[in-house]
């Protein structure tokens, strides 16, 4: 018996949700990645032909994205 074996582990991962600052209207984006380009602090990127957001905690909110997009789908609260 290892000294491991008198510590109890936490094996139970908990799923955390993380509610993102950046809304993306996919009903609109044709998946340029316009946005995903500019984007400085790479937060955004293309999954099934639309703009996503990778990491909203990254986002420095500066709103290149915004200003960038030709379809106006970007918005940063």
């Amino acid at each position: 018996m290892g000294l491991g074996s008198l510590f109890k582990r936490n094996n139970e991962k908990k799923e955390e949700v993380i509610e993102s600052h950046i809304d993306i209207n996919t009903d609109d984006c044709d998946g340029c990645e316009k946005c995903t380009i500019a984007c400085p602090n790479n937060v955004l990127i293309i999954v099934e032909s639309v703009s996503s957001v990778r990491d909203p905690q990254v986002c420095k909110s500066c709103k290149v994205c915004m200003a960038i997009c030709p379809n106006d789908c970007i918005t940063v609260n």
